[in-house]
């Protein structure tokens, strides 16, 4: 056999094994349900919009970005593998040529680029044959077509959908011109539609506030910079996309707006937007570790009010609305506003007159506060509604009727599966309110504590609350001296305290000093560790009567 009989005989093989490979890669794609198909250039040059060209000259192009075909898209997987049996004589001579000493080598391709990828013109079945070969790059002559859109290697039919849609919503609102730089990608299709009633909608209520007509693109500009980034920034700031990987900022806009205005509607409550985001995922939320509220709220902290939305569960009895008073006292401080929830077991009590009176006198007592209070009522189980609803405030503000208990009676207590489970801080009343003028902070060094540390500070230097500094321990030395450096990086001082026993000394020296709050970390341990050493939260629950104000 000559040696040029062999090459074709090798490369026949080659293109039967590819063949089926072909074959398993679309069996594949039907399982996963991931397109195996070469993208068409006219069918996105037609859905793009696609008209200017540059020539690029010949360029080494990455043969994994050829996602598609001038003419040939139906012949060959989206690895190129060869689909069609017809093209097995033009397939084994160019295969064979490879190995032919007579062939100088291979003429670049063509292709037209578009955005990160690239579409054969001229020279598939050499692409086909460069991927079984396992080249990484192939020479190839560009010519370059102008898009506003992104497209990637790793496009997807559903995504060519998505990007007609995108190019069609640039050219209407011009917003390239207008904001250039800016990024509205999307993942789903249909995307658009909604951003354009949003558009709409806000150009509606323009023209109401300005009482004038408003042309399309000052709405478009308005929009985008008064309704889209004041949404946006926050949920970027906040790192909430890590909940949601494959998904784009833009996503989170469109989801968070109509959640948010879902739950405003059904709580009658204004939500800010990264909160509205926290209660599209509450499991992450609520197991977040500890350390994620003050991250979160670190910015706010210098440039804002640390608690801006306040909660506070009212069961309608005399000694729930302690807790009311209390949150008015820290709202009036911080301009916030305070949100009431009653909760009851059926949709009867709900709109029965008791349940109604409640409520009216919530709105009572925060308007003659001069504070923004509404109270919402709701059905289900108390603890679980509170979790739900800590996610849309900055603080929750309870009342402590019923403490834990030491061993397994504690770990029952809904108000410990309330402290536990509400990613939070906590402002619970063993006793009566206080105006809050002097801190005590029990710190031990653990993250929660370190919470409890960080609002510390911010009362000490927005309050100008008084602080006491309580450890126990061996060694305090350098506990204190990590509180004292951090103090010291927000010129503050304090009074540092050393005691044997924080369940024995913390009520002592609270009341020795005229603290009207002690804060804390909450719980520490495992829960079958506090069948065996009682809970310093606990004992505080029951034994103080200041306002404790526990730090997740």
């Amino acid at each position: 056999m000559s040696d040029e009989a062999f090459g074709k005989h090798e490369a026949l093989n080659d293109f039967r094994a590819a063949r089926q490979r072909a074959a398993l890669e679309e069996l594949l794609a039907r399982v996963t349900g991931r397109s195996s198909a070469l993208l068409s250039y006219d069918e996105v040059a037609q859905k793009l919009h696609l008209q200017a060209r540059a020539e690029r000259g010949i360029q080494s192009i990455p043969l994994d970005a050829i996602v598609g075909s001038v003419g040939r898209y139906t012949d060959f997987t989206r690895t190129f593998l060869p689909r069609n049996p017809n093209d097995q004589e033009r397939w084994v001579n160019v295969k064979a040529s490879l190995t032919d000493p007579a062939n100088p080598g291979w003429p670049p391709i063509d292709v037209y680029k578009v955005g990160e990828v690239y579409f054969v013109l001229d020279g598939n079945h050499r692409v086909s044959i460069a991927r079984q070969e396992g080249w990484k790059i192939i020479e190839a002559h560009v010519i370059e077509v102008q898009t506003s859109v992104p497209l990637t290697a790793d496009m997807q039919p559903d995504d060519l959908i998505i990007q007609a849609e995108y190019a069609d919503f640039l050219a209407e609102t011009d917003l390239q011109e207008l904001r250039p730089g800016l990024d509205l990608s999307v993942t789903a299709p249909g995307q658009y539609a909604r951003l354009r009633e949003h558009i709409q909608v806000h150009r509606y209520f323009m023209g109401l506030d300005f009482q004038r007509d408003v042309d399309f693109p000052e709405a478009v500009a308005h929009w985008y910079d008064s309704v889209y980034l004041t949404i946006v920034e926050p949920l970027r700031e906040g790192g909430f996309l890590r909940w949601f990987p494959g998904r784009t900022v833009t996503d989170l806009y469109l989801w968070v707006s109509e959640h948010r205005a879902a739950l405003e509607k059904e709580l009658g409550w204004e939500i800010r937007p990264e909160s509205a985001a926290a209660t599209l995922s509450p499991e992450k939320a609520v197991d977040s570790a500890p350390g994620t509220w003050r991250q979160a709220r670190l910015l706010d902290r210098y440039t804002d009010h640390l608690f801006e939305d306040i909660l506070v569960p009212v069961s309608g009895g005399a000694d729930g609305w302690q807790a009311l008073d209390q949150a008015l006292i820290l709202a009036r401080r911080e301009s916030a506003k305070v949100h009431g929830l009653h909760v009851v077991d059926s949709a009867e009590k709900a709109a029965q007159p008791e349940a109604l009176a409640t409520q009216a006198r919530f709105a009572q007592i925060c308007q003659a506060a001069g504070v923004t209070g509404t109270l919402a009522i709701e059905v289900g189980d108390p603890a679980r509604k509170i979790v739900e609803r800590s996610l849309v405030v900055d603080l929750v503000a309870l009342k402590v009727i019923y403490p834990p208990s030491g061993g397994m009676g504690g770990l029952a207590s809904p108000m410990r599966a309330i402290i536990s489970r509400v990613p939070r801080p906590i402002l619970a009343l063993p006793g009566a309110s206080s105006e809050m003028q002097a801190a005590l902070l029990a710190y031990d060094g653990s993250p929660k504590s370190k919470e409890a540390l960080f609002i510390a500070t911010y009362l000490a230097e927005q309050w100008h609350t008084r602080l006491t500094v309580f450890t126990a321990s061996e060694a305090p030395g350098p506990l204190q001296d990590y509180v004292r450096n951090y103090l010291e990086l927000h010129e503050l001082q304090a009074e540092f305290v050393v005691g044997k026993s924080a369940e024995r000394d913390l009520p002592p020296v609270a009341q020795e000093r005229g603290c009207d709050l002690l804060l804390m970390g909450g719980y520490g341990g495992s829960a079958w560790k506090e069948l065996v050493s009682e809970s310093l939260v606990n004992v505080m629950l029951r034994q103080a009567a200041l306002p404790l104000l526990i730090c997740r």
